[in-house]
């Protein structure tokens, strides 16, 4: 290849790469996300019939700092709907270990497969320090009951995330009231939780980061939750 092809090639790839760092930062320049031309409180209720609207989705509910000697929940991971019900496993730590157990939640009941014993229990969550799974995606009494009640609401930075990196998520910052984080988590004790949510550009509520006294007596921890897979539809009934 001659100096003079060489030099012409070098020139090319020069200018396809400025193009396309030009294009990238329009791009960039355009993610305005959900909150572009709403307000916080606006966005939270966006958010709210989102949540109460879609027939299901997918739920997981961690925390990695369960304060020690507490009986409680680490994990909730399974298919909520809109009946409401929920199937999945849900992980208690109880004398210190953690017991995943499979659970289903209609009809205001809760069965569990309980570790040393055959086939479905009746129970009642909050003897294991966890909340009835059906009831955290449902209207009134889950998580979407806590976005209007945020108070002192800002929005923060936009991101790019979710599925393939295709969603703008903007993130807002605000406090619960404690009496509307225990209609959702009955073993809540604080007065005040600090709530961090990521809202996607079509108004879908992704993640949410609870902070705060979640056990009678103990430290501060907190709760992070993901919800993903809007529009799931899953027909779950009693064992």
């Amino acid at each position: 290849m001659s100096r003079t092809t060489t030099t012409a090639l070098r020139r090319g790839l020069a200018t396809l790469l400025v193009a396309l760092v030009a294009l990238t930062t329009a791009s960039c320049s355009n993610d305005k996300g959900v909150g572009a031309d709403k307000s916080p409180e606006e966005v939270m209720k966006l958010a709210q019939s989102k949540l109460d609207d879609t027939s299901g989705l997918e739920l997981s509910l961690t925390t990695k700092d369960l304060p020690d000697g507490v009986t409680g929940l680490v994990d909730a991971t399974g298919t909520a709907t809109n009946a409401p019900a929920f199937d999945g496993t849900i992980t208690v730590v109880i004398a210190g270990t953690d017991v995943p157990v499979p659970v289903i939640a209609v009809d205001g009941m809760v069965f569990a497969k309980i570790p040393l014993t055959i086939g479905w229990s009746d129970v009642d969550p909050e003897d294991y320090g966890a909340p009835d799974p059906a009831a955290l995606v449902a209207p009134g009494t889950g998580f979407s009951a806590l976005l209007p009640q945020t108070t002192d609401l800002e929005k923060g930075s936009t991101a790019r995330g979710g599925k393939d990196n295709n969603e703008i998520l903007t993130v807002y910052t605000g406090k619960v009231p404690g009496d509307a984080m225990k209609s959702v988590i009955p073993s809540a004790s604080g007065d005040t939780f600090d709530a961090t949510y990521e809202v996607a550009d079509n108004g879908e509520l992704r993640g949410a980061r609870f902070t705060g006294v979640f056990y009678p007596g103990s430290a501060s921890m907190t709760y992070s939750v993901t919800f993903d897979a809007y529009g799931t539809t899953k027909d779950i009934t009693a064992p």
